[in-house]
């Protein structure tokens, strides 16, 4: 294989990882407030579950309030009937008395029901506390598995930054000066393999003599339609004849 053609191949390879790695390094602040989101939406469960109970809470005490301001009127019916004098003014007592009563067993049995809706909301709260603790559990997880990640694609990436440049230092200039060409054109893809007489990028057919030439790999050929610099891949004889080699 012809040597600048080889060593672009090997720089194509590199500057392909590096894009993904850097694309990567370029989606890690989405990635954190996608952490960030799955957080916030599990406190907003756990505090609308505490406000609901506290909501709760706070309507059974106004209840408990109308109840003693009902019972304090009982007291005070039972105690102005002690005092009356005619029949007709006992049984007008009687009735505030009842209907106080009657008023005082509505509120009981609002506290009730207020006491069994708090058992649920305690209950709801608290699994909402325990689902708000298991997110940030797995957002930490996920937060150090990002950290761990960022940094093996630095690391990665300073070291496809050293290979390249050796490489850069290995291409003749003007094969190098053409490879920068199209690959700022072609979004970074200087390179591409021709298979079956088509180039495997802009999958445009070549005309046969190209591509015999492109075959022999011993220059550097461009893709009519796409201009990337094309190179071919023998196939292995064993895979071409369709025989499987013993392991």
């Amino acid at each position: 294989m012809h040597a600048d053609l080889e060593r672009l191949i090997a720089l194509q390879r590199l500057d392909s990882a590096a894009s993904v790695g850097q694309r990567r390094l370029a989606e890690a602040p989405e990635r954190e407030t996608a952490f960030e989101a799955r957080l916030e939406a599990a406190r907003q469960l756990s505090a609308a579950a505490k406000e609901r109970l506290t909501a709760n809470q706070g309507a059974r005490r106004d209840v408990e309030k109308d109840v003693a301001v009902q019972q304090g009127r009982l007291s005070k019916f039972r105690d102005q009937l002690m005092a009356v004098k005619t029949n007709v003014e006992y049984q007008a007592m009687q009735k505030e008395i009842e209907f106080a009563q009657g008023e005082v067993k509505k509120l009981e049995d609002a506290i009730l029901e207020r006491m069994l809706e708090a058992d649920d909301l305690t209950a709801a709260a608290r699994k909402a506390d325990a689902g708000l603790a298991t997110e940030q559990k797995a957002v930490d997880a996920d937060r150090t598995a990002l950290a761990g990640e960022l940094a093996a694609l630095k690391a990665s990436l300073d070291r496809i930054t050293r290979e390249r440049a050796e490489l850069v230092a290995s291409v003749g200039q003007q094969v190098l000066a053409l490879f920068e060409l199209v690959s700022k054109r072609r979004n970074g893809v200087a390179v591409a393999e021709a298979r079956d007489g088509i180039c495997t990028i802009c999958h445009v057919r070549l005309r046969p003599q190209v591509f015999n030439t492109v075959r022999r790999n011993e220059q550097i050929v461009q893709c009519d339609s796409c201009n990337r610099i094309l190179y071919f891949t023998p196939v292995a004889p064993a895979a071409a004849d369709g025989v499987t080699q013993p392991t």
